[in-house]
């Protein structure tokens, strides 16, 4: 049994977040967790954005299907209240008004460090790849 997920197939779940192994098959899912909320910050150094803009961008970067808007809005508000991304309302288009988000310098400061390790990250997954593919 899988404690976190309450899964009774614990014999064909291991790692359940990054592995499966059904069917006989294996399911690897190679992603970075959390990615979402680098990807959020660079949309924003490049410009502010609405949410709606954001959702329509987000998987350019992510390589994801779509974002639930709520998801999305749960996260621009923690990256908010962290002092990372600021917000204020929109008039100016056509409709009601709508949320500008924007970086601010904190969270300028964490992209930095969020595009180091995954510079370190990309560093190692080539090594691993050169020597799985040397030993082919």
């Amino acid at each position: 049994m899988c404690f976190t997920c309450n899964d009774p197939r614990s014999d064909q779940l291991r790692g359940h977040r990054a592995r499966r192994h059904h069917g006989g098959r294996w399911r690897v899912l190679a992603r970075v967790e959390r990615f979402a909320e680098p990807a959020l910050l660079l949309l924003l150094r490049e410009r502010p954005a609405h949410g709606y803009d954001l959702l329509e961008r987000l998987p350019e970067l992510t390589g994801e299907a779509r974002i639930e808007m709520g998801n999305l809005y749960r996260l621009l508000r923690g990256l908010e209240e962290e002092g990372l991304v600021s917000s204020e309302w929109d008039d100016s288009s056509p409709g009601p008004a709508k949320r500008r988000y924007s970086i601010a310098p904190a969270g300028e400061r964490l992209l930095d460090h969020w595009a180091e390790a995954l510079r370190r990250s990309q560093e190692r997954t080539a090594r691993f790849l050169t020597r799985y593919e040397e030993r082919r």
